[in-house]
């Protein structure tokens, strides 16, 4: 096995009788003698990365999705979640994860549910858990299941308010912990999580499973039943897990304001954080976490759309600077604000939150103002009318023009114009606008000085042509992107198969542009 063959099987163009081939040779088993993988991938993964994008292809017929599914257990689920396998087409006891893949889709039959509900092996019983849209009896039936692991699943994953009120209850506390983080929960039944106010206490958890109490858990030693996370022990009252299950429920949008308040002064950071981040908290309480001594608890309370602009306005003199760039996420930060942090905070690339919720009205003032970096701001949204972005396209300062540069409408005169006003600092955005015609990208990839992020945009651009694609080979991260892209020339696609990088060899063995007969002469 290796990536030649890995990307032949992806490419859309590989012809019905080499396909056959692949399948064939997936079904032999990767022996010692198969070179080894450049990239140190092994022999069994490469096998399974074949057989997946095998499975993956839209043109299989019913002779070749019936052979891949004879390989092994797991391959019927990846034809089943490709759309290749139907519920007409499984036998439950034969393919079990296949029936559960199209449980999990909807496409299942009910009496599937019943059938794995009451299955001996746990891990079937647990990823029937995790399937939506599962019948009320199926659901009653996990929620009494002995394994607390499959019952935490179901916790986790059911729309059912009154199951996961239930589930709050369980005697187990890893099904309270994964129940804590699912907003079908009722708001009394996530309340009695965080206070404890009428719940009877836990009797077991996975820490103390089948130990001696008190326990601590070595973060040296593997545990032989599973995995304990570092630190994890407990002396009786479940102290680990009840910290998760407190950590859920904080994070839960609908824990009730009252309950999550309470705890906005606990020692540990990481539940302050969590508090910090609740979207229906009163004001005093953000007020109170804009003066936490973590940075980070700042920055959640900067980011939250719950957080007036009272609050924003002193954050945004907070000494940290990613407190600061949190601020300007803030969904209804004010304008003014925005340009008294652009002095001292890189705020990224993209278009931030209020930038994006401005109207017309705040565009114009923003697109107008003396502050090129709030000029800046407003051209990364790009959604702009056009003459505004227009505007912002002829704008002297590189960095506004690089914002608007990928724009979609520009013309390509007025892309021409901006590498001839900005030169390098714009090739890389400009090259990223969709509407980019095939000339353009070719002078922009022959462009002195050359810019390598430009060439990447070139290599995956759709309108590239050969004659923009070929100095991207030039490069290593833009030669593999370009292997792949279906305007290179056949005879170049056909030279990179011998490439040192296994990448490129995939990318370009993975190219529709390939020949079919050589296609044919790589396969034994």
């Amino acid at each position: 096995m290796n990536r030649l063959l890995c990307g032949l099987a992806a490419n859309p163009a590989l012809p019905p009788e080499l396909v056959d081939r692949l399948i064939a040779l997936a079904a032999t088993p990767p022996g010692p003698s198969d070179l080894p993988d450049p990239a140190g991938l092994s022999a069994d993964y490469l096998a399974d990365l074949l057989v997946r994008n095998l499975s993956e292809r839209a043109d299989l017929g019913p002779a070749q999705v019936a052979a891949l599914a004879a390989l092994d257990e797991d391959t019927p689920a990846q034809l089943a979640h490709s759309g290749h396998l139907g519920a007409g087409d499984v036998d439950p006891a034969v393919w079990p994860l296949a029936a559960l893949a199209l449980l999990d889709e909807g496409r299942g039959l009910p009496e599937w549910a019943r059938r794995f509900a009451a299955d001996p092996d746990p891990s079937l019983r647990q990823r029937l858990a995790s399937c939506a849209g599962l019948p009320a009896d199926v659901e009653d039936t996990l929620a009494a299941d002995a394994d607390p692991e499959v019952t935490a699943e179901l916790a986790w994953s059911t729309t059912s308010a009154p199951v996961a009120a239930r589930l709050a209850r369980h005697p187990h506390a890893e099904v309270r912990q994964s129940v804590a983080g699912n907003e079908a929960v009722p708001p009394a039944s996530l309340a009695a999580l965080l206070t404890g106010h009428g719940l009877p206490p836990a009797r077991s958890c996975l820490v103390c499973d089948g130990r001696e109490i008190p326990f601590a858990h070595d973060p040296s030693f593997q545990d032989v039943d599973r995995d304990l996370p570092a630190g994890a022990g407990c002396d009786g009252t479940h102290g680990s897990t009840v910290h998760g299950t407190w950590a859920r429920a904080l994070s839960n949008p609908a824990a009730p304001p009252e309950a999550v308040a309470g705890f906005a002064g606990h020692p540990s950071v990481w539940l302050r954080l969590a508090v910090a981040e609740h979207p229906g908290l009163p004001a005093e309480v953000y007020a109170r976490l804009a003066g936490d001594p973590a940075p980070r608890v700042r920055a959640a309370v900067a980011r939250n759309p719950g957080t007036g602009p009272e609050v924003s306005r002193v954050l945004a003199a907070d000494p940290e600077v990613d407190v600061r760039r949190a601020v300007a996420h803030h969904p209804r930060v004010p304008f003014d604000v925005l340009g008294q942090l652009t002095p001292t905070t890189r705020l990224g690339p993209h278009p931030l939150p209020p930038i994006s919720a401005a109207t017309p009205e705040e565009l114009a003032r923003g697109a107008a103002s003396g502050n090129g970096r709030v000029r800046m701001l407003v051209a990364h949204r790009h959604d702009l009318p056009p003459e505004l972005r227009d505007r912002l396209a002829a704008d002297p300062d590189a960095s506004v023009a690089k914002a608007v540069a990928p724009h979609p409408g520009l013309s390509p005169e007025r892309l021409r114009a901006m590498v001839a006003l900005h030169g390098q600092q714009v090739l890389a955005r400009v090259a990223a606008n969709p509407d980019a015609p095939g000339d353009l990208l070719a002078e922009l990839a022959r462009h002195e000085p050359s810019a390598r992020r430009a060439l990447r945009e070139i290599a995956s651009h759709p309108n590239a042509t050969a004659e923009a694609l070929l100095p991207c080979l030039a490069d290593g991260k833009s030669r593999v992107r370009a292997a792949a892209h279906p305007a290179l020339p056949a005879a170049v696609v056909v030279g990179l198969l011998a490439d040192p990088d296994p990448e490129v060899v995939e990318a370009a063995a993975g190219n529709p542009s390939l020949p079919p007969a050589v296609m044919a002469q790589l396969l034994p």
